[in-house]
């Protein structure tokens, strides 16, 4: 998806000229689940609209919560337009002028903001939606995210039973965990996008209003909606995935791997692919990325992922998963020189891997080297699709 170099802030007053707004994407609601999908839209290079029907939404809200946290507003270069509005309000108060942020939109291109406004009526417009703000001001979008659950905004879809997404606890008995879209932190809990995809309601979401990780998602599924001009049925796992991946979102509900850490997204994709498990712990999910690899633990994992791993297994079996022996699995599973793998391993084992352990092949690897190993050299999350439940496609 495009990515977003500059982007701009502007005050407007609430009052809408036009007869008829468009945008890419309309989010209803007024905490961190709709601020963060609509954050997340923009981000993903889509124009994005928030309504908020009741409390105005204000830049001060977010300081110090999951979303602030997520896209370290006040930091990121990227969004100084945000900081520059909430300098503003500040000024104003200092001066005793009193703006209220309901009087305002805080904008920043294409991510605009309408504080207290009613919204009359939500219809479908062709494959997208139409708000009505009075008899003639409407909001048309491509996709609707309802971060609210609000009776009031509920009343006017219609639809019997919509529900907010459910949420599914780490488990390896089954393989639904490679669907994920954000895992939930502190919890073992993930979202999958099929549970996200409401079966008979396209270019919808209904999400939690109090998630900003959930938020995140919905907004990486609209925008690819919009960005590839289909519906959010057709939803492509692997791209949402890999978005959201990007803006640092972690799909692994990993306790103890953060996103600051240098492994964090090999860790994430090795653990979404299930070739390293975590363990769960007091309902957490624990990677233990300084632990050792164990031969029986990986041994069935790769050959779900590779044909050609069942005849290295079966020709090496029982082994240390030592660098030595990890080194040839995958030059042998994905065609490599072995000899040119160990002089590249050396090179980015300190400097590009900022591993504090020594080269040495010898060594037998702890979870945190296999999975960038395993990630940089086979690449089984980028390049092995999986279907709806999570089962490997090869």
């Amino acid at each position: 998806m495009k990515r977003l170099f500059f982007i701009f802030v502007c005050l407007i007053p609430t009052i809408i000229y036009a007869q008829t707004i468009k945008t890419d994407v309309l989010v209803l609601g007024n905490n961190d689940a709709a601020y963060s999908s609509g954050l997340q839209v923009s981000r993903s290079g889509c124009s994005v609209l928030i309504v908020t029907q009741s409390t105005p939404f204000g830049l001060e809200k977010i300081k110090g919560t999951k979303t602030a946290e997520i896209y370290k507003i006040y930091e990121n270069v990227q969004l100084k337009g945000i900081a520059y509005a909430h300098d503003l309000e500040k000024k104003s108060t200092q001066t005793k002028k009193k703006k209220s942020v309901k009087n305002q939109v805080d904008s920043i291109k294409p991510f605009k903001i309408i504080n207290d406004t009613t919204i009359i009526a939500l219809e479908r417009s062709g494959g997208g939606w139409e708000a009505k703000l009075s008899k003639d001001k409407t909001i048309k979008a491509k996709v609707l995210i309802i971060a609210d659950n609000s009776d009031k905004v509920l009343s006017h879809l219609k639809t019997a039973n919509l529900k907010p997404v459910d949420l599914s606890a780490l488990n390896y008995t089954e393989n639904f965990y490679r669907t994920t879209i954000s895992g939930i932190t502190g919890t073992s809990n993930f979202l999958s996008l099929y549970h996200l995809l409401i079966s008979d309601q396209e270019n919808l979401l209904y999400i939690d209003p109090n998630n900003a990780e959930i938020g995140q998602a919905a907004g990486a599924t609209a925008s690819y909606a919009v960005f590839f001009k289909t519906k959010t049925s057709l939803s492509n796992l692997k791209r949402i995935q890999g978005e959201l991946l990007s803006h640092k979102l972690s799909l692994m509900p990993f306790n103890d791997v953060k996103a600051t850490d240098s492994n964090w997204l090999a860790i994430q994709k090795i653990g979404i692919t299930g070739i390293l498990k975590a363990e769960i712990k007091n309902e957490k999910a624990f990677f233990y990325p300084e632990k050792e690899v164990t031969y029986e633990e990986i041994k069935q994992p790769i050959k779900d992922y590779y044909y050609k791993a069942q005849i290295w297994f079966d020709d090496n079996k029982n082994i240390p998963i030592n660098l030595e022996n990890t080194i040839s699995m995958v030059s042998y599973v994905g065609n490599k020189a072995i000899d040119a793998t160990k002089t590249q391993l050396q090179k980015k084992w300190n400097s590009s891997y900022k591993f504090s352990s020594k080269y040495d092949l010898k060594k037998v690897l702890t979870r945190r080297e296999f999975s960038v190993i395993i990630n940089e050299y086979l690449k089984p999350f980028d390049q092995v699709n999986v279907d709806k439940t999570g089962k490997v496609i090869r």
